[in-house]
């Protein structure tokens, strides 16, 4: 009888099923690490000042990718672009609801997918972090120029503008400065490496040591010295400028249905500063800008409107930027600033030219149209004007990037290279509400103005409007929904950033990195390959 109960003592199919369920909660480690990677790297942008977890992400997914299948990079890639992307892009569905919202994060998603896999790809050869910094700034890039023009909010670059990488943007731009970011984050990841392989074997790997240093340390030592590059002296002397924030009567997209008290709000609030420079309160300023969308109703179609536009800027008595939506008969809209002098009206206009789809213009309407009907509020596409905007102001080359143009680098970059002495971003952000992306935008701003060693002034309707050093300090800045006038005396600057003069270079130059890793990695996997299967031939 013992002989029999014997094999029953020790049952092999339960400890099977044990080990699998333990095996679960070890599964679920990396997939729920590439979330919270994602979502670190959210914490970092503004409006929050913590910078500096962008490079604990990214020291977090280098942990994830590195030595990963293709696939499992593809897969965790696409988790840590919806942990970055869900919370950062949730201001695009606040008053047309969680389908478009949803629908932008997952095809962004896809691209950080796409990274994902390439880092992982690049991971097993020697200096990994280089070519995984090169791969993620060349998906960014990707990113900003498709589909539709592309989309480039959430670089790495613009969760920055606190952070003492920062001067890299004087550099080579955008592209320089993420890819810093990300090259750092990737040399923590393999400082802890090394660490652990001595804790295990004993010695010091030395190749893994030297690879990490370099990591962190060229990007903090390269950032050191781009100092000199940032700087707010006046080259060409001060300009004093006002930014109009005229306010909206209410939140959401029918403030559009509100368009004549809008326009009166700017009108007042700039009168209400004339009065102030007569009776000594304020600063005479030398021009005057008001923000994207402040006369939503055409002046050239609308007497009342021209005439209300008018009597402001007479009072004020200098020239303002007014920002307008111009109806013509036919054709598309155009979103357009309009520079307006005291007793001569309207001299010159600047047409946006990169306008944003899916709110200025509606792609493939028949289609979008099956899943939301919000559509159809754009009843009449805007198209893009095709002149780089650059106003003579009372003698200030002014240079104009209307509201969603300022995430692209050419956009800015144009003004510049075309003689903007200072650069102008007037916004409208009143669909969104009280959401972060006024703060992430404004972010943006700063990083132009070091990237271009320019002042930038952002008159936005509702806020937040602010006046921005060539350092990238804020001088002047308003609160959201309140009416202001923010005046302020900057400096004038005429000489060119190394980011300027090089443009889309450094970018070029990190992608033909990035695509040399990519091929380098095929290469030295194929060969691997043949290896295994050689003495089987």
């Amino acid at each position: 009888m013992s002989a029999t109960m014997t094999p029953l003592a020790v049952p092999g199919p339960p400890e099977q099923g044990e080990t699998r369920r333990g095996r679960w909660p070890r599964r679920l480690v990396r997939p729920g690490a590439a979330l919270l990677s994602g979502v670190v790297l959210f914490l970092s942008f503004p409006p929050r000042p913590l910078w500096w977890l962008a490079p604990l992400a990214f020291a977090l997914l280098g942990w994830i990718l590195r030595g990963r299948r293709l696939r499992a990079g593809f897969g965790f890639g696409f988790l840590a672009g919806l942990g970055f992307l869900l919370p950062l892009l949730v201001w695009t569905g606040e008053e047309v609801g969680p389908v478009p919202w949803l629908a932008l994060v997952t095809i962004e998603s896809l691209f950080v997918a796409a990274t994902g896999l390439g880092v992982a790809a690049v991971t097993r050869l020697p200096a990994w972090p280089v070519w995984a910094a090169a791969v993620w700034v060349a998906g960014e890039g990707l990113r900003a120029r498709v589909p539709f023009g592309g989309f480039p909010w959430g670089k790495i670059a613009f969760g920055q503008a606190d952070g003492v990488f920062l001067p890299l943007a004087a550099v080579g731009g955008t592209p320089v400065l993420g890819f810093a970011v990300a090259l750092c984050g990737f040399g923590l990841f393999e400082a802890v490496r090394a660490a652990r392989l001595r804790r295990a074997s004993g010695r010091l790997p030395r190749a893994a040591l030297a690879v990490a240093a370099l990591s962190v340390l060229v990007p903090l030592t390269g950032a050191a010295a781009a100092r000199p590059l940032v700087s707010t002296a006046a080259e060409d002397g001060t300009a004093t400028v006002a930014a109009i924030q005229g306010n909206v009567p209410r939140l959401g997209l029918d403030f559009n249905a509100q368009r004549r008290a809008v326009l009166d709000n700017h009108a007042r609030r700039t009168e209400q500063l004339a009065a102030d420079v007569a009776a000594g309160k304020a600063a005479r300023p030398d021009f005057v800008l008001w923000p994207e969308n402040s006369s939503d109703l055409d002046p050239y179609r609308n007497p009342d409107a021209r005439e209300a536009i008018d009597r402001a800027v007479r009072a004020i008595g200098v020239p303002t930027v007014v920002g307008a939506v111009l109806t013509p008969e036919t054709g598309t809209l155009r979103n357009t600033l309009v520079q307006w002098e005291p007793g001569r009206g309207p001299v010159a206009t600047y047409d946006k030219r990169h306008v944003q789809p899916f709110g200025e213009y509606i792609p493939m309407r028949s289609v979008v149209r099956l899943f939301n009907e919000d559509v159809d509020r754009v009843s009449r596409d805007f198209g893009p004007g095709t002149e780089v905007g650059v106003f003579d102001l009372a003698g200030t080359r002014v240079g104009l990037a209307t509201c969603y143009e300022a995430a692209f680098d050419w956009a800015v970059r144009d003004t510049v290279t075309h003689g903007a002495r200072l650069i102008s971003v007037p916004s409208n952000n009143a669909t969104f509400g009280r959401t972060e992306m006024t703060y992430q935008q404004l972010a943006m701003d700063r990083v132009r103005a070091v990237e271009h060693s320019r002042t930038v002034v952002v008159p936005v309707t509702s806020g937040v409007s602010a006046i921005i050093l060539p350092d990238g300090g804020i001088v002047r800045q308003s609160r959201l929904f309140t009416p202001d006038a923010l005046v302020a005396e900057v400096p004038l600057r005429s000489s060119l950033t190394p980011a300027t003069r090089l443009g889309v270079l450094p970018e070029a130059a990190l992608a033909a990195v990035a695509l040399g890793g990519l091929g380098w990695a095929a290469v030295r996997g194929r060969a691997a390959r043949r290896g295994r299967t050689a003495p089987n031939q």
